[in-house]
């Protein structure tokens, strides 16, 4: 569902080999969407106001609020003006669960780590996903990213958004999401999948940004077993991803990309270890 346009049209001076002329460009609009749990507002994310089912159950899981599709009841957007509200419904022992870790909160925060209110919680365990074999070629990864850098239509049109997908080996990419902020466009995708009827240990998660730690962490709860990125990782989501027994390739471009964890996944064209 989509109440806002996901794009506006702005008057731009645009100089380009040595030419100065008028012109237009399409860019992405940007608006707040709550997240409100009975009645009460839990989080004020800055996004792209599309697939906002998708970013509430995507959102919910990631951060810990629900652990399967069943525990939401109904999921409503309402139009605030200025900004949108999207209403989730839990069922009652997820209300009563959230309203209890809602009084403990110092407040939530904005994008990536939203109702923390610790270094503990920032720094939460993340799932093992050691035991998923997810074997790969380096065509897979190569592919995936290609693949994904073609399907998104409103970064062909802005130039401005960024983009996650889901990949199965031997299927393609099954999902595609995209949004302004990073955070928002992988919570988008784990939704998407959800709803779809898949599981993370299926496929791979393909990013167009960089890594950080919320990236790794939100893939393990999703599931997932490897993540591929066009950008680099930082070094807090290479040990987590360590942790984690998480797959972690970045700076993928054309034929070439770079493997920081768990490189026996790879079952052809790489060494077998990182020095």
């Amino acid at each position: 569902m989509t109440l806002f346009k996901t794009t506006a049209t702005a008057p731009e001076i645009v100089r380009r080999n040595g030419v100065v002329r008028a012109g237009l460009r399409v860019v992405p609009e940007e608006v707040p969407i709550a997240f409100s749990y009975g009645g009460s507002t839990h989080a004020v994310m800055m996004g792209t106001p599309a697939d906002l089912e998708d970013f509430a159950v995507g959102f919910s899981l990631t951060e810990g609020i629900i652990a399967s599709m069943a525990e939401i009841e109904e999921i409503a957007v309402v139009d605030e003006g200025r900004g949108l509200d999207v209403q989730v419904t839990l069922a009652e022992d997820k209300e009563d669960a959230l309203r209890a870790r809602r009084r403990h909160m110092a407040g939530p925060v904005g994008c990536g780590l939203c109702g923390i209110e610790s270094i503990d919680q920032a720094m939460r365990v993340v799932p093992d996903v050691s035991g998923i074999p997810m074997p790969l070629t380096p065509k897979d990864v190569t592919g995936a990213m290609a693949a994904l850098n073609d399907a998104q239509p409103l970064h062909a049109e802005t130039h401005a958004v960024h983009g996650a997908g889901f990949f199965i080996p031997g299927e393609g990419l099954v999902a595609v999401r995209e949004d302004v902020g990073r955070h928002n466009a992988l919570d988008k995708l784990a939704g998407a999948i959800i709803r779809k009827g898949m599981q993370g240990p299926q496929g791979i998660v393909i990013v167009t940004s960089r890594i950080s730690v919320e990236m790794v962490q939100k893939t393990a709860i999703l599931g997932a077993a490897v993540l591929v990125a066009i950008s680099a990782p930082t070094a807090l989501a290479i040990r987590t991803a360590e942790e984690a027994g998480m797959t972690l390739i970045a700076l993928t471009r054309g034929e070439d990309f770079e493997i920081f964890t768990r490189t026996d996944r790879m079952t052809t064209g790489v060494v077998a270890h990182v020095a």
